[in-house]
């Protein structure tokens, strides 16, 4: 590892992947930090036990007023979430990104507010990297339900998806894909720039803090895989670290602006099962394999159902429960031995930003979560309707899970307003020089959708505008990439 480097990019997923596969193939010279280790193709087995310890973060957990818990899921290795996500391809819609201006104040020229328009080219590069694809090739599991949709006056519709024709349709994305058809950033922006000899990747390698002096990032201070304390220099640091994360990190460098860690979005999902006479076999899908936005908009309910889908045998199990409590004894043993009989919804709920995430006085993460009224009726809304679909197709019991979040948004927005964000349009701490976010920290109000897309496209909007270079904090690129 050199001592100094144009760009060090915390975080290897949606944001810090896409931002350093970009940097380097246009010639700067990056170092991209991810703690956890970096695994391909070859490493993935459908081993549930084995992929959470080795993929995941740790679970975390949140508590809600009424003794829920709200179950935070993420990434912990090269390619982050992207690379035990489901590869779902969304753009966001215009009444999403029209909750941004009121948010934060944030424009695309200093006047006109952000629109959708302003991430299309980006958008359109990220797709043409990633190979995005329409996948209508649906398995019985997402047939059975069609009925049921239909039933209630709603459509399910083919996803987008980052996969390629290698797919198999195992089901077995959240453990990593073993075919490499799931196209994360691993195999993708890192492996491309990893394959060319242009991107210096540093796995199993924690950041502990960003070097500030003069109210300007000046580099980071890192622990090795090999337990070592280094200091390495940069034109310029991007925190990319995940919306969780991010403001932890921001906050252990010193920085105190009050909007840090505020505003985090949860996006809340409750996977919904309904029980079959016959075999479904909704674990050997790609999921998610299709959805139903007759009730995204939040005029319209504020939610949005994925199917199908179903968790592994250890998190279905562990996780189940119906108006009479959790699955125990005989009735969890009958559940799990019809295993493939159960077909699975994702009921993802709109939720208005108001969680956070802090640092106690012990240093340690703190997560508060408050979902208000409004959202608490979208969260139950999903399940409702869910519940009524798969009766509608035919399912001869229900049950559900409790409340996870996988697509945390929020917490380091990005605004014009420094009273009411983080960073600037470009992607800049208001307070800090050379100090950049790039990951799903940015986003000022949570998307109706999976934000994966959205993510990719905001980090190659920053990577043009870092490689730009327009205040001089990189100087003269690295030498000339082939």
């Amino acid at each position: 590892m050199k001592a100094a480097y144009d760009v060090v990019v915390v975080g290897s997923g949606a944001g810090g992947g896409v931002i350093a596969g970009e940097l380097a193939q246009r010639g700067r010279d990056v170092l991209l930090v991810e703690c956890g280790p970096h695994l391909r193709g070859h490493d993935f087995t459908r081993f549930e036990a084995k992929a959470a310890h080795d993929l995941f973060w740790p679970l975390r957990f949140a508590p809600l007023p009424n003794g829920e818990l709200v179950t935070f899921l993420a990434g912990r290795c090269v390619g982050g979430t992207t690379t035990i996500n489901t590869k779902v391809a969304f753009r966001a819609n215009e009444h999403d990104v029209a909750k941004w201006h009121p948010a934060s104040g944030l424009t695309s020229d200093g006047s006109t507010p952000f629109a959708v328009s302003d991430l299309e080219p980006y958008y359109d590069r990220v797709e043409r990297v990633l190979g995005v694809r329409r996948r209508a090739d649906w398995e019985k599991s997402v047939h059975t339900v069609v009925p049921g949709f239909r039933a209630l006056g709603a459509e399910l519709e083919p996803v987008d998806a980052y996969t390629d024709p290698n797919c198999a349709s195992c089901g077995s994305c959240i453990q990593g894909c073993a075919s490499n058809a799931g196209k994360s950033t691993m195999n993708t922006y890192i492996a491309d720039a990893l394959a060319r000899g242009i991107l210096d990747l540093r796995a199993d390698t924690t950041v502990e803090r960003v070097l500030v002096e003069g109210g300007e990032a000046t580099g980071v201070e890192l622990v090795d895989a090999a337990g070592e304390r280094q200091t390495v220099r940069a034109g310029a640091v991007v925190v990319a670290a995940g919306a969780v994360n991010t403001p932890q990190l921001l906050l252990r460098s010193g920085l105190e602006n009050p909007v840090i860690g505020k505003h985090l979005g949860l996006h809340p999902v409750r996977l919904v099962y309904g029980l079959f006479e016959e075999p479904q076999d909704a674990h050997m899908v790609y999921p998610i394999s299709a959805h139903c936005l007759k009730h995204q908009r939040d005029e319209d309910g504020g939610f949005v159902i994925e199917a199908s889908t179903i968790q592994d045998p250890i998190a279905f199990a562990t996780t189940i429960g119906d108006d009479d409590g959790p699955f125990w004894g005989p009735r969890l043993v009958e559940a799990v031995r019809r295993f493939r009989h159960w077909i699975g919804f994702l009921a993802m709920a709109n939720d208005d930003n108001n969680s956070s995430v802090s640092l106690g006085d012990d240093g340690e993460e703190r997560i508060a979560v408050d979902l208000r009224p409004v959202e608490r009726e979208r969260v139950d809304g999903g399940l409702r309707f869910s519940r009524e679909v798969l009766e509608a197709a035919g399912a001869t019991q229900v049950c559900w899970t409790g409340l996870t979040s996988t697509h945390a948004q929020g917490g380091c927005r990005m605004g014009d307003d420094p009273a009411r964000s983080v960073v600037d349009r470009n992607g800049e701490s208001h307070d800090v020089k050379r100090l950049y976010v790039g990951d799903g920290s940015l986003v000022p109000r949570t998307l109706s959708v999976n934000p994966s897309l959205t993510i990719m496209a905001l980090a190659t909007r920053l990577a043009e505008h870092l490689d730009a270079d327009a205040n001089g904090y990189l100087g003269s690129k690295a030498a000339a990439r082939a």
